[in-house]
């Protein structure tokens, strides 16, 4: 006797599940700025004590062509990793194909008129669960995507940070060598 398939039941969606992942992309956005933020301290202290001992360096510069190549190629990568830190903190409104969202602060400003016709919005789409999750995920899939873009540029600052910091090393052991 052949047995019948069982059927899946349908989960039930629950909107915590989507709120809970808009607070975890919210906690991943702040990270990233808080992680080119330290990248950013760090540029600035090590800007600030170059600039601090310039008289010094400008005659280094003068005697040892090698120490100043690494500070040519040390400021080149601490200018790129500055502005993929930059890249980060820059806001970025996706322009997408999506019907005006009343959790986007953009479409809450700007596509629902006054303070009554967003309201009524968002009661019309709370009531209604299946217009409240796509609503949702669509914000998941906005959130999702700035905070990939935002990684993508920490990621970058760290690299040319890393570069940067060994231009300075080099440097070091080429002034303790001379």
């Amino acid at each position: 006797m052949k047995e019948e398939p069982k059927k899946k039941k349908k989960k039930t969606q629950d909107s915590s599940d989507y709120w809970r992942q808009l607070g975890r992309l919210e906690n991943l956005n702040k990270n990233s700025e808080v992680k080119v933020g330290v990248i950013f301290s760090y540029h600035s202290l090590i800007i600030g004590l170059f600039a601090d001992k310039i008289d010094y360096f400008k005659l280094l510069f003068s005697e040892n062509t090698i120490i100043f190549i690494c500070f040519i190629l040390w400021t080149m990568a601490t200018v790129i990793s500055v502005y993929f830190c930059f890249k980060c903190f820059v806001p970025i409104i996706l322009k997408s194909k999506y019907e005006p969202n009343v959790f986007f602060f953009e479409d809450v400003v700007h596509r629902f008129g006054s303070i009554d016709d967003y309201v009524k919005k968002v009661l019309s789409v709370t009531e209604d669960n299946e217009k409240l999750y796509i609503q949702l995920a669509e914000q998941l899939h906005v959130k999702s995507s700035i905070v990939s873009f935002k990684f993508r540029n920490v990621k970058r600052a760290i690299f040319f940070f890393m570069w940067s910091i060994m231009f300075i090393i080099v440097t070091g052991v080429v002034m303790l060598i001379s």
